[in-house]
């Protein structure tokens, strides 16, 4: 490696903001992989610890480098590793799992109780090398392209959500058509969903949730959506809920345009308790309502990886921004402003 420093996008006290800071590049353990940073991708999240919100105060301790979601080539392993070696295109699930917790002894390590997150809880990928244990490294099939690799996190959370029950030959309602709601349209629509219903208020993802497979797409502050649904289902109401918003209206809509017997799934982080009428929704509805937390380890994986090698997921209409670290300030402006469908960061530089 050229110098013992790199460059990282940090939190360096808690306070709204971040900076691009010189800082040593990580020490790697035994058990450790050092992975050379190619793409980085802003969600949410990032935004929530960019603004430093009641959230980020309660859980992050900076000074930190934060970002979660990336891809990037294996620059050097710790001694006891194999299966991994200098040189490999990877990703990997940032989500630590203790082992030992009851979730974790059954096979649900993505439901941790004592889970630990890089970016959050340990330094991050907004730089241009970072430290991931071995066990949590993904190799990336070639066939990837880059900039999928870069958001297979969120992506998993999609597939996590849209395959949690069945979905070919179903109808579905996705609520909220962020970057996470737009990948699980397009992700139903490759595992046979039909026909698909996209409700979003913002007019730019409105367009993109047509473009990445909805059927239909209702801006819920002009239609009634549950009245509209309704009608193109016969008076039935959908198979599936996609909840994808944490917004407590969509979430309302959402249970009353689910048919009886039908399946939410429930992705979208609210901010404040919800209300809803839990007897005529779920109990009189027979409805299976399952929440979504993360990806399974590594079952989701496996299923994304799957999927984009079939070539059946088109992504492509999310990525339009792709800037250097420093540039962090515009895009989390334009991430903000529902500007943006997937940024990407290039700590190493942005490809030509």
């Amino acid at each position: 490696m050229p110098s013992a420093t790199m460059k990282a996008l940090r939190k360096p006290r808690p306070a709204p903001g971040a900076q691009v800071e010189s800082v040593p590049i990580p020490e790697i353990g035994a058990s450790d992989v050092l992975v050379r940073v190619r793409a980085a991708s802003i969600c949410g999240t990032d935004l929530h610890i960019y603004h430093w919100d009641r959230w980020s105060a309660s859980r992050l301790r900076p000074p930190l480098t934060f970002g979660h979601e990336f891809c990037g080539v294996v620059e050097k392993i710790g001694a006891d590793v194999t299966g991994v070696a200098p040189g490999d295109f990877v990703s990997a699930e940032m989500h630590i799992a203790d082992g030992v917790c009851r979730p974790c002894r059954v096979g649900q390590a993505h439901l941790c109780r004592n889970v630990k997150i890089i970016g959050i809880d340990a330094d991050g990928c907004f730089a241009e090398f970072v430290r991931i244990p071995a066990q949590n490294i993904w190799k990336v099939d070639p066939s990837i392209p880059e900039h999928y690799a870069a958001i297979l996190d969120p992506l998993g959370n999609a597939v996590h959500t849209v395959l949690s029950g069945p979905i070919s030959g179903q109808s579905v309602a996705v609520t909220g058509a962020g970057p996470i709601g737009l990948m699980a349209i397009n992700v139903a629509r490759a595992c046979g969903a039909t026909p698909i219903f996209a409700l979003e208020v913002n007019p730019r993802r409105r367009e993109l949730a047509k473009t990445m497979g909805a059927d239909e797409v209702i801006d819920p502050a002009a239609v009634d959506p549950v009245k509209r649904v309704r009608e193109a289902t016969d008076g039935e109401g959908v198979d599936v809920l996609l909840e994808m918003s944490g917004n407590e209206s969509a979430i309302q809509q959402g249970f009353e345009m689910l048919r009886p017997g039908g399946r939410a799934s429930l992705l979208g982080i609210t901010s404040q308790p919800v209300e809803f009428d839990l007897v005529a929704d779920i109990i009189f509805k027979g409805a299976t309502v399952y929440g979504i937390y993360g990806r399974k380890m590594f079952e989701t994986w496996v299923q994304m990886t799957e999927l984009l090698k079939s070539g059946k997921l088109n992504l492509d209409p999310l990525f339009n921004e792709r800037m250097p670290l420093e540039s962090f300030s515009d895009a989390f402006s334009l991430l903000e402003k529902g500007q943006a469908g997937k940024i990407l960061f290039y700590p190493n530089g942005v490809p030509a």
